[in-house]
């Protein structure tokens, strides 16, 4: 055999083990990809949470084992801002005052919203511009809504007041009456924020199939039977993601509107857990301590988020409920 016909018959051995070589490569099945697929999409929202929240958190945790001076200074006390909560009466009335602002707050905005839901739902001329006029609120700065809210209190030129006088009711001290000021604060959070979640329970009810309320109506189904039998059980996910949002909110969002509104009175009688956060940081220094009644926060606000995926089956429905 010469050297050319050695070279070819070489050259197409090579070419003919290549495609075998090649396909003893390891391939990902079909579960495999989609799960790396899955992995490079929550990779953002994983690196962002990491970031933003879970670091602040560990940080923040850190930071409740110092006591930290206005200077600077740093000194390792270990666990002794933890006791010193235990032993403040101001941070159990705040923790008292946090728990009836969420249980008044939650079910209060949970119940207007749904019912706002419900009355928009139906096919109403003008109901377009109903549905706008409920959501603006929410659409509009915290801080510019609580200073009107503020200005119709007032007890002197309040509107509110004025408009209760032709009726014959005395005028009250909204923002200033230590049994008052609380409640005022609720209703107005309410009134800021159901419209929001009257567009989110609105989407729920509007996936709720047709046919059933159609089934229903031949068999001569009340409205409330309706309502009870094909509604709630369907708009379950959607309320689950309502109560848990809303509790969050309540539990940590509560600042801008108590700030503007009362800055905690009268008399702490608003001075919810998130507002002594900011008066033990940023008014007396105490950033130790501030962290300390953070992290207890965070503990509370897991406690309750819990306390929702348990009562609620984490949203989910059966058809026999």
């Amino acid at each position: 055999m010469t050297a050319p016909t050695s070279a070819r018959t070489a050259s197409k051995t090579a070419s003919s083990e290549l495609p075998a070589t090649a396909a003893k490569s390891p391939k990902l099945n079909r579960r495999q990809r989609e799960g790396w697929a899955a992995a490079l999409f929550l990779a953002p929202d994983v690196i962002g949470l990491t970031i933003f929240i879970g670091l602040p958190m560990v940080l923040s945790f850190v930071l409740s084992l110092f006591q930290v001076s206005g200077f600077g200074q740093y000194t390792f006390i270990g666990f002794a801002n933890y006791q010193r909560i235990f032993a403040d009466p101001v941070f159990y009335s705040s923790l008292r005052t946090t728990l009836i602002y969420v249980v008044c707050l939650v079910p209060g905005g949970f119940v207007a919203s749904l019912l706002l839901a419900l009355l928009v739902r139906q096919k109403l001329p003008g109901v377009g511009f109903f549905r706008t006029a409920y959501f603006l609120p929410f659409s509009i700065s915290i801080v510019v809504v609580a200073l009107i809210w503020r200005f119709m209190l007032d007890d002197q030129v309040g509107v509110v007041n004025q408009v209760l006088g032709w009726v014959g009711i005395p005028p009250q001290s909204w923002l200033g009456n230590p049994q008052l000021a609380l409640g005022t604060a609720v209703v107005v959070t309410i009134w800021v924020q159901m419209g929001y979640y009257m567009v989110i329970l609105l989407g729920g009810l509007q996936d709720i199939p047709t046919e059933f309320y159609e089934a229903a109506r031949i068999d001569g189904a009340s409205a409330w039977a309706n309502f009870r039998h094909i509604t709630w059980p369907l708009l379950k996910p959607t309320s689950f993601f309502v109560l848990l949002t809303s509790t969050v909110a309540a539990l940590t969002g509560a600042f801008d509107m108590i700030y503007v509104l009362t800055k905690g009175g009268p008399a702490n009688s608003t001075n919810v857990l998130i507002f002594y956060i900011y008066q033990q940081a940023f008014q007396y220094g105490e950033y130790g301590y501030a962290a300390a009644i953070g992290t207890f926060l965070v503990l509370i606000m897991l406690a309750c988020s819990t306390a929702i995926f348990v009562t609620t089956r984490g949203g989910r429905f059966s058809y026999g409920d």
